[in-house]
């Protein structure tokens, strides 16, 4: 027999279960619709067979702009499509998948992330809820600092510059490292990895396709724009540029700016080298950096028109500078 239950003296409040799910919507409705407007569509350039640039605005994120202002690449291959930097944001992310179905209808077999700055890879997003399976490839010190919370950094950044227009984008970060020198054999082509310690970042892969004659060469060397470096290193990028030369590729594709051939990594080791060997020189001297840029600005003068020149060359020099002393210990 069981005992019989206890009454209490205090009024019941019963909330009805068939209520609870209109309450709990009307709740998060604004969290779930809180989301920037979808981007417009860029066109795809085909760069080579099979290969598509959507060429991004060349500047930086602004409200204009949306955030987009990268590179995103697609390849198309008899068994499916592979993503290279699939942009800054989920309606960045979007807008690539529009431009691949424009294309193909084939799936989506792989993406790869070049490096770790979010203008690049924070589209991830909308090709994981496209894809939920499909592999996101990066170099192994990506995921570290993905897991350490570089993802949510950016987000912030991006939506901070936007005034909100990336809102609703989350991490979706890198699942599969490839390291220097590995191979990834998607959809019938090899993806090579060339990795050099410092360069625009620690975390840069630039990505070979031999099949193609193709390198996809990150923010290591932009075409006509010149990028930040406050995570980089001069002298580590020159010799980066220096060393992937021996690629046999003919098809480059930066960062940023057109895509091209060698004169790409020609001219922005030619940009990079100058800072950090006008440094050197003047650090010599004893000028401080603030001296410095005057006469490095006059020496690098054919830079001067490359968008990001004005904003960053004061930076270069400072960061430069440090580099130089650091070399001198």
């Amino acid at each position: 027999m069981y005992p019989a239950p206890l009454q209490s003296s205090r009024p019941s409040r019963v909330i009805s279960v068939g209520l609870l799910g209109p309450l709990l919507f009307a709740l998060l409705a604004p969290v779930l619709a809180a989301r920037g407007p979808a981007l417009p569509d860029y066109p795809a350039d085909e760069v080579a067979p099979g290969v598509y640039v959507i060429h991004g605005p060349v500047g930086y994120p602004t409200p204009e702009n949306q955030g987009f202002m990268n590179n995103p690449s697609f390849l198309v291959t008899d068994a499916g499509v592979i993503v290279v930097d699939p942009g800054s944001s989920v309606q960045t992310g979007e807008m690539v998948l529009r431009q691949v179905r424009k294309v193909t209808d084939k799936p989506l077999l792989a993406v790869f992330n070049t490096h770790v700055h979010g203008d690049h890879w924070l589209g991830n997003q909308a090709l994981s809820a496209a894809a939920p399976e499909v592999p996101i490839y990066a170099h192994p010190k990506m995921l570290a600092q993905v897991a350490q919370g570089a993802g949510e950094e950016w987000v912030q950044r991006m939506m901070s510059a936007t005034n909100g227009a990336t809102e609703g984008t989350l991490v979706r970060g890198p699942t599969m490292a490839l390291d220097g020198g590995e191979t990834a054999s998607v959809g019938g082509l090899t993806f090579r990895a060339h990795y050099y310690p410092h360069v625009h970042s620690t975390t840069d892969l630039m990505i070979e396709v031999p099949e193609l004659g193709l390198l996809f060469l990150g923010d290591n060397a932009c075409n006509r724009r010149i990028v930040r470096m406050d995570d980089g290193s001069f002298r580590g990028s020159v010799e980066a540029l220096d060393g992937v030369k021996a690629v046999e590729a003919k098809v480059l594709i930066p960062g940023h700016g057109l895509t091209g051939g060698w004169e790409i990594v020609d001219n922005y080791r030619t940009y990079l080298n100058g800072v950090y060997e006008g440094v050197a020189e003047l650090y010599e001297q004893g000028l401080t950096d603030f001296e410095m840029k005057p006469v490095l600005a006059e020496r690098l003068a054919s830079f001067k028109d490359w968008p990001g020149f004005d904003d960053e060359l004061g930076k270069h020099i400072s960061l430069a500078y440090l580099e130089v002393e650091a070399s001198a210990f």
